[in-house]
């Protein structure tokens, strides 16, 4: 079983910044996909930005610039270093990693808080 586990959410002020790290349980589990997605009240879960395994990088356009995702893929990890935060950026965040099989492992979910 592979569990995927978030950290780093809090509340923040407007403009200020976070940094979520993501674990994977097994640290031979074969990753293709590591993201982050996030869920505000109301919305539908959307993507905030992914990496590959050969660090490809995709972002939302709200959060180009001002978002970082990272991964060290030795250890299964990854991160997503959050600047310039805005309370429309206020969510839920998960970290998503997917398999080259595409099958998809989702974290509990860590809440990121901006305020105004």
């Amino acid at each position: 079983q592979v569990r995927v586990v978030e950290s780093g959410g809090g509340l923040v002020q407007n403009g200020g910044s976070l940094r979520l790290s993501c674990v994977v349980s097994r640290s031979s589990f074969v990753i293709a996909t590591m993201g982050w997605y996030r869920q505000a009240p109301g919305k539908e879960r959307e993507l905030v930005a992914r990496i590959t395994s050969g660090g490809s990088i995709d972002y939302a356009d709200s959060v180009k610039g001002r978002f970082t995702i990272s991964r060290d893929n030795a250890k299964n990890t990854a991160s997503l270093q959050m600047n310039s935060l805005k309370p429309e950026d206020t969510a839920v965040y998960y970290c998503n990693i997917q398999d080259f099989w595409a099958t998809n492992f989702w974290g509990q979910g860590t809440q990121v808080t901006v305020s105004s």
